[in-house]
């Protein structure tokens, strides 16, 4: 009989590990804008891929006090950025291009100067559909673009919690 309720539960946690198991999503080719001494805001930059349908719902740093998801925006020939409250929708195996003129981080009230070949770390905190929530802690480097120096193709350094 024991072995019949060792196997039954066995069998009950493969059904129900992807339900339980966090959400994974990968993320590459991320980078910060460097910034100026005096400017307040830059933007933060990535790919992010979720292997199932979560969201993208705060973003943590220490330097800038205040730390949005935004997207730009055209109305009436207007360019316009918005803040997205609710987070960033991230489907199953689709790629979410974070980038220059499209969805973005934004960093604001920025502590230092973010200085081009220096790095930040950032926590980015997903939520599932069951509304579980995820960290993800990484170090960006901060570059004046995309394609500049290697890191930057590689992606960041960046593990789940």
């Amino acid at each position: 009989m024991s072995f019949f309720k060792a196997f039954s539960a066995a069998m009950i946690l493969l059904l129900i590990s992807p339900f339980v198991c966090a959400q994974s999503v990968s993320v590459s080719n991320a980078w910060a804008r460097a910034s100026v001494k005096g400017q307040n805001a830059t933007g933060v930059f990535m790919s992010l891929k979720a292997s199932s349908t979560t969201r993208l719902v705060a973003i943590n740093t220490s330097v800038a006090k205040v730390s949005e998801i935004h997207q730009m925006s055209v109305e009436n020939n207007i360019m316009k950025m918005s803040a997205l409250p609710n987070g960033l929708e991230l489907g199953a195996g689709s790629v979410v291009e974070l980038k220059p003129g499209g969805y973005h981080i934004m960093l604001l009230d920025l502590k230092k100067t973010l200085e081009k070949n220096s790095k930040i770390d950032l926590q980015l905190t997903f939520q599932d559909a069951t509304g579980k929530k995820t960290q993800m802690q990484m170090t960006v480097p901060v570059l004046l673009q995309a394609n500049e120096g290697s890191n930057a193709s590689h992606g960041a350094d960046h593990q789940h919690h």
